[in-house]
Parts: C-alpha cells; structure tokens; sequence
C-alpha cells in the first residue's frame, strides 16, 4: 500500500477514535485533556512508554491517533523539523503519541506549553548501547550500521567501541554516545517534563505508572478508575513482544558485553555522562 494511501487512511481513522471518544466520555471532557508525548532517545524505551500510555483511553478521555512517531514517516524516514512541528501541532487535547526529540528549540518551547503533559523516557548509556549493536546486526538488516558492523568490524569489542566513540565513515555516520546524549540532556532540566529511567518502568513499573499519573493529575486530568485500577490498567496494555525491537530490555546487560577495554575507552570518551544521568557515583566502575 503507497504510503500517501496509508498515511490517509491512518488520519481518518484518528478522527473516528476522536469521535468515539467524544461520544463516550463527552467533547468537554476530552477537550480539557492534556496533550501527552512520549519521549525518548532510539533504543531507550519508547515502545515501552506508549505501550504504558495505550492503556489511557480505558482510564480516561484519550486518543492514539495510531500515527509514526512525531519525527518519522510512514517509511521510517526521518522528518526535517518544520515537518516534526506540523506533526506535533496538529495533535489535539487527549491525544498521546511518542517520538524521538532532541532537546532543542522550537521543541522545547512547544512542548513545555500549558496543555502538553511529556515525557522524556532515558536510559543508561552502556545498556543503550548494547540495544543499537544488537538491533543493527542482527534486528534491522537495512540499518544504516549493519553493513560497517558486520563487514568492517570483526567483534563484539570493536563494535562497542565504534559505539562509544562513533564513525565517520561515508555510508555508516555515527555519533559517538557523549556528544548522542548531549543533544538529548536538556530535557532533564525542564521542570515541566517527567523525567523517567528506563530502568524505572522496567523495575519499578508501578511506582512509574503511579510518576505518569500524577503529572498528568498536574495537568487536569482525573482517572474515571481507582488510583489501583488504573494502574493495572495501564500496566496490563504493556506486551514487550508487541514491539518489532524487543530484545531483552533488561537492566545492566551492558555487564555481559563490555570488556575491561571497553570500560576503560567509555570512560575516557564520554567523561562524567554516567555521573550526570545518575548511574554511576564515580569513575570507579
């Protein structure tokens, strides 16, 4: 099907789930929704936090327009950012979706308006690095660093590395994860923005739903369930095998990767990035 054809068809869709919700709970009601994104950087928990989200509309008066994520396309296609701002300001009250935003403007100006309630989803560095190498040699046979990974690179080592200090080459362009992160770190000052681990919706999942819950509390909403239903509500829409990405997603499996020589090359490219996210108190690690 021609993604002009799909993308048209995604659309009226939308507008039926917006009717039906509309019939259900009321146009007031989802009119004084908040608008809530879920954000986070690639291979760090986005499926995971709109598959969290996808449990709303069983709580309350919201929407999944069922759209790519805000930065995407229907092919996968990364949007220039008049296209992502489109995207993002077409959205209506009641509406949840996800993407993958670099903290920078016009974004962060939009999103920390009244009426969006985001969420910025981070995960420690080792792991997401972890996730991108096994993704692209052996989950996406048409990523960008499969051909580098699996025809340059001979080990498991060599790729981390390549990970952690990023590649220039012509047909495998990578930035390296201190300078990934950085374009990534203004979220976490913006006061207005959930920050969440990924470590936390994996380990603490109720404590996490219950973090959601109340900043969307901030924003106006009320949950037609108890605080207990409502929480298993949203916990019971996550099914991991659901996403096309799913590997393990468990925390600190960067421990059966790294060796001592890929500690040691993290810790002299990419400094204090582990004390500034919080997963580690030093050097000594």
């Amino acid at each position: 099907m021609p993604a002009t054809v799909k993308s048209g068809l995604k659309l009226l869709r939308w507008k039926m789930r917006r009717f039906q919700a509309m019939l259900k709970w009321g146009s007031g009601e989802l009119q004084h929704m908040p608008i809530v994104i879920g954000n986070s950087m690639p291979k760090s928990g986005s499926h995971l936090i709109i598959q969290i989200l996808e449990g709303l509309p069983k709580i309350g008066p919201f929407v999944n327009p069922g759209v790519p994520p805000l930065n995407r396309d229907e092919e996968n296609t990364i949007q220039p950012p008049e296209n992502i701002f489109r995207n993002i300001q077409r959205l209506a009250p009641g509406d949840f979706t996800y993407c993958y935003l670099k903290a920078v403007e016009p974004f962060i100006s939009e999103l920390i308006k009244p009426g969006y309630a985001p969420i910025f989803v981070y995960r420690d560095p080792r792991d997401m690095i972890i996730s991108h190498v096994f993704y692209a040699t052996q989950m996406n046979m048409v990523h960008n660093m499969h051909r580098y990974y699996t025809e340059v690179l001979k080990t498991m080592e060599e790729r981390i590395n390549a990970a952690i200090q990023g590649v220039e080459d012509e047909h495998s362009p990578l930035s390296g994860i201190a300078l990934k992160y950085s374009r990534y770190m203004g979220w976490l000052s913006q006061s207005s923005v959930l920050c969440l681990r990924f470590e936390e919706l994996i380990l603490e999942r109720d404590q996490s739903i219950n973090k959601i819950l109340d900043h969307l509390a901030g924003h106006g909403f009320v949950p037609r369930l108890s605080r207990t239903e409502a929480v298993n509500a949203m916990r019971l829409s996550i099914e991991p095998k659901r996403s096309g990405t799913f590997r393990k997603g468990q925390p600190g499996n960067w421990r059966e990767h790294f060796t001592e020589a890929n500690k040691e090359f993290f810790k002299n490219q990419a400094g204090e990035l582990l004390q500034q996210l919080g997963y580690e108190r030093n050097q000594d690690w």
